[in-house]
């Protein structure tokens, strides 16, 4: 499962919102892409009754796994947007509950109650969000409706090659037909593509943070695709909301422990994407750590400078909008001006 914020930093851009939602305006499922594309930082517009003005359409949501904790925070985010209505929530474990007696933050909404996936009705609905689990959403996605744009936040279709997925995860992938269709939601980097895709792969936390920062330097051949070390935290909210031995707090309290290391499921999704960059075969070394806390993603990254500076290092921030700025349309001169505030060089 996705950490918390790999929704976030995928498909809610703020910097990007009002910019793009004049982009294309000829069929609502096109501008549902767009808008789906807009909140980790702040629009332009900070007034939500003018954003609702010069949006009054409403997109109906469905949300497929409501009752996760990745579902949790999808919710959060769209009841607190002006342009998306949710119809419909499913959650297996909690059909026939209310969200708010799940996740009593939400108590004060005024949301469908949750219902089984078979028992859904998808005829109020023009897209869906897939909080389900690796494995799960594949045989989901494969009964929906073909009018329904969808974005998958599991692993299922964020890799092309459906050999590596089946190497990766341990199992055959059952959607390849749906797999072909896939759109990697990297929104930064496949705005156009997402805009016209029906089912989009929503990026998982590690390769979202790391694909960041990496590919406008690669794009711009700044930095040696060879030898890239990268060093990452994360917070436990990322595995899931299953009782796990492993993720007990008496387990996981006052320390960090590397995990999963040479056998990261992440690996292939980052390198993927940064060879895509590079036109060319990428490799990295990858240390992830668990850390004891809800939701945290920090990493560390070390890349030979093509310049007389012989290493390029830093630390992901939230200063590195420049990526977004740099794909968004303002070009080159955006990331070359990101350098000073978001990385410290090191002879």
């Amino acid at each position: 499962m996705g950490s918390l914020s790999s929704f976030a930093s995928s498909y809610y851009d703020g910097g990007c919102f009002l910019k793009a939602q004049h982009e294309i305006k000829d069929s609502k499922v096109r501008k549902f892409f767009v808008r789906a594309s807009v909140a980790s930082s702040t629009p332009k517009s900070s007034n939500i009754s003018e954003i609702k003005a010069q949006n009054s359409e409403k997109f109906r949501i469905g949300v497929l796994g409501a009752s996760g904790y990745t579902g949790s925070e999808i919710i959060r985010l769209l009841v607190n947007h002006p342009n998306f209505e949710i119809t419909l929530m499913t959650a297996d474990r909690k059909a026939g509950q209310s969200i708010g007696s799940v996740f009593p933050h939400l108590v004060m909404q005024d949301l469908p109650d949750m219902v089984a996936v078979k028992d859904a009705d998808f005829s109020n609905v023009d897209a869906v969000f897939c909080c389900l689990p690796h494995g799960t959403t594949q045989e989901i996605i494969k009964g929906l409706p073909n009018n329904l744009r969808i974005v998958d936040l599991s692993a299922d279709f964020r890799l092309r090659d459906v050999g590596e997925y089946e190497e990766w995860y341990g199992q055959p992938h059952k959607a390849q037909d749906l797999q072909k269709e896939a759109v990697y939601g990297l929104t930064e980097i496949s705005r156009r593509e997402i805009k016209n895709a029906r089912l989009v792969a929503n990026p998982g936390c590690y390769p979202t943070s790391i694909q960041l920062p990496l590919i406008p330097l690669i794009k711009a051949k700044l930095i040696e695709v060879r030898n890239i070390i990268i060093d990452s935290k994360s917070g436990v909210s990322g595995a899931g909301r299953g009782a796990k031995e492993a993720n007990l707090y008496t387990e996981i309290a006052e320390g960090i422990h590397s995990y999963g290391i040479t056998k990261h499921r992440h690996v292939p999704e980052i390198e993927q994407g940064l060879s895509d960059a590079a036109n060319s075969e990428v490799n990295v070394s990858f240390t992830p750590h668990l850390m004891p806390m809800v939701t945290l993603n920090l990493r560390f990254i070390v890349c030979s400078f093509v310049l007389s500076l012989s290493v390029l290092y830093f630390s992901y921030s939230p200063e590195s909008w420049y990526a977004i700025n740099y794909i968004c349309g303002n070009g080159p001169r955006s990331v070359n001006s990101g350098f000073i505030s978001a990385f410290e060089l090191v002879l």
